[in-house]
C-alpha cells in the first residue's frame, strides 16, 4: 500500500477496498493468522482428503517407434520395462510393438530414465556379480 492508506483514520481512495482483520495491518485477513481465508461458508478441508482416492488427473503416454517395422505408437507406463545398469550399455527399456508384436530394446541415457520412471513405468535395478 502506498501512502497514509491501511492506517487508522486515514483517507482512503475512492472505490478502495479495506481488508478485515487488525485495522493498519496490510493484508490482514479473517482468521486463524498465516492461513489464508476460505470461501465464506465453505468448509475447511485437509489435503489429504481433497485428493483422496484420486489416482492421476491425466493418464501418461509414451511416445516409441519400433525399429522393424518402422510404426509409431503410444505406450502406457505398464507396457514399458526399465532396466538400470552399472553402464549406460546395461541401461535400457524395452517394450512389445503393438503393430507387429517385435520385442523392442533401446538404450535410456540419463534424460529417458528422469522421464520414465517419473512417468510410472516400472523399473528393474540390475546388480554386477563383482
Amino acid at each position: 500500500m502506498s501512502g497514509a492508506q491501511g492506517r487508522p483514520g486515514a483517507p482512503e481512495k475512492p472505490g478502495a477496498v479495506r481488508r478485515a482483520g487488525a485495522p493498519g495491518r496490510a493484508g490482514a485477513t479473517a482468521g486463524a493468522p498465516g492461513r489464508a481465508a476460505s470461501a465464506p461458508g465453505a468448509p475447511e478441508m485437509s489435503v489429504g482428503a481433497a485428493f483422496a482416492g484420486m489416482r492421476r488427473v491425466v493418464e501418461v503416454m509414451f511416445k516409441a517407434a519400433c525399429p522393424d517395422c518402422r510404426a509409431g505408437f503410444e505406450l502406457t507406463p505398464g507396457a514399458l520395462r526399465l532396466a538400470i545398469g552399472a553402464s549406460s550399455r546395461t541401461t535400457f527399456y524395452s517394450f512389445t510393438c503393438p503393430a507387429c508384436g517385435s520385442a523392442v530394446r533401446k538404450p535410456a541415457g540419463e534424460r529417458i530414465v528422469e522421464l520414465l520412471t517419473g512417468g510410472g513405468v516400472r523399473t528393474l535395478r540390475l546388480h554386477s556379480t563383482l
